[in-house]
C-alpha cells in the first residue's frame, strides 16, 4: 500500500485503519528482521493508549524497532538516552528566564511528543524515572504548579537490558505497573541473523530508514478510528470472569509474593479486545486473553526468592495458571 496514492487509508474508516495497521508489520520488516510479536505488541499498546517496556540484551534492535515504528506513522517522535546524571527537568521541561521580557517561560522537554523512546530507562535514578509517572498515567506534566497536557496520541516505549545490573536502578513496582505490556526481544534465529548480515552487506544503514524504503502507512486519524472500533469490541460476562479468575489465581500462587492488581486485570481485558479487533473479530474469545496474558502480566507479578532459585520464571507461573484456570465455553 502506498500512502501517497491510497487516500482511503487516512479517512478514519475502521476497515481502512485495520489495513493500515496491518501494513505496519510489512513496513517495519524492511528495517527489522523477525520481530513480529514485538511489532504486534507495540500496535496493541497504541490501540489501548498504553506504554511498552522492551527488554532484551544489547544488539537485538530494540531501539531500531521503535524508530521504525515511528517512521511508519505520521507522528512526532523523540529519543532520550537515560543516564545516571539525567534530571527530571531534562525530560519534562522547565521554566527558563528570558532576559528580554524579564519573565519566566516554559521550555517543553522531550516528553512533549507522540512517541517517546526512553532508551535504557533503568540507567537513571528513581527520581528521574518517576518524572515519567504523571506523564504516563495522566498524560500531562505539572511544572511550577501548572499542568500541561501532552500531545495525543502519546506512547512511552522504554528499553532495558536484562543481564547488566551494574550502574542500573530497577524500576519500582508502581512504575512497572504503568506499562501496559512488557515485551521480551529474543535473539534472532540462525536464518534471521543471516538475513540481518546480508542486508548490512548490501548497504543497509539503520540510521537512514528512509533509504531502506520505510514509509508512513498510518496516521493519527487511523489510530483514532481503530481505537473507536476496539472500544466497541464485544466482551461477554464469561470472558470478563475468565480474566478475573486468571488474575486472582496469580494472587494465590505459592510461587509469587505479588500477584496481578485490578489495574492489571483491566489491562488484560483491554489488550485482549485490541488483539481480537486486529485479527478481524468484533468480540473477544478466550484465545485472545491467552495470547496477551504473558506480555500484559509478566511484569506485574513478583517471584518468591526460593522459587527464583529453583528456576521458576514469571512466564512459567502465568503459563501454569493459564493451563489450570477453566476456560469458558
Amino acid at each position: 500500500m502506498d500512502p501517497t496514492t491510497d487516500n482511503a487509508a487516512h479517512t478514519g474508516d475502521p476497515a481502512a485503519a485495520r489495513a493500515s495497521l496491518e501494513a505496519l508489520r510489512a513496513e517495519i520488516a524492511k528495517a527489522v528482521v523477525g520481530q513480529d510479536p514485538a511489532v504486534t505488541g507495540l500496535v496493541v499498546a497504541l490501540l489501548c493508549r498504553g506504554h511498552v517496556l522492551l527488554e532484551g540484551v544489547p544488539g537485538v534492535a530494540k531501539t531500531l524497532l521503535v524508530r521504525a515504528l515511528a517512521a511508519t506513522l505520521e507522528l512526532d517522535t523523540k529519543r532520550v538516552q537515560f543516564t545516571p546524571d539525567l534530571m527530571p527537568s531534562d525530560i519534562t521541561g522547565s521554566l527558563v528566564y528570558d532576559a528580554r521580557t524579564a519573565e519566566f517561560s516554559f521550555q517543553p522537554g522531550p516528553v512533549f511528543t507522540n512517541l517517546l523512546l526512553a532508551d535504557e530507562i533503568n540507567r537513571t535514578p528513581p527520581k528521574t524515572q518517576s518524572s515519567l509517572l504523571e506523564a504516563m498515567e495522566e498524560r500531562q506534566v505539572t511544572v511550577d504548579g501548572t499542568p500541561r497536557a501532552l500531545p495525543e496520541p502519546f506512547l512511552v516505549a522504554a528499553t532495558q537490558n536484562p543481564v547488566e545490573y551494574e550502574g542500573t536502578y530497577p524500576l519500582p513496582e508502581a512504575q512497572l505497573d504503568r506499562f501496559l505490556l512488557k515485551l521480551t526481544i529474543p535473539l534472532p534465529s540462525r536464518q534471521d541473523e543471516i538475513d540481518v548480515l546480508t542486508r548490512h552487506a548490501g548497504g543497509f544503514d539503520p540510521r537512514d530508514l528512509r533509504a531502506a524504503g520505510v514509509r508512513p502507512v498510518a496516521n493519527a486519524a487511523d489510530l483514532e478510528a481503530a481505537r473507536r472500533a476496539v472500544a466497541e469490541t464485544g466482551v461477554s460476562p464469561e470472558i470478563t470472569a475468565y480474566v478475573v479468575d486468571i488474575c486472582r489465581a496469580t494472587r494465590e500462587s505459592p510461587s509469587l509474593t505479588l500477584g496481578v492488581s485490578p489495574r492489571g486485570a483491566t489491562a488484560l481485558l483491554a489488550t485482549a479486545r485490541a488483539w481480537a479487533w486486529l485479527t478481524g473479530r468484533d468480540y473477544v474469545i478466550p484465545d485472545d486473553v491467552k495470547a496477551l496474558a504473558l506480555p500484559t502480566l509478566r511484569h506485574r507479578v513478583q517471584l518468591r526468592p526460593e522459587a527464583e532459585m529453583e528456576g521458576v520464571t514469571a512466564d512459567s507461573v502465568i503459563n501454569a495458571i493459564l493451563t489450570h484456570v477453566p476456560v469458558p465455553r
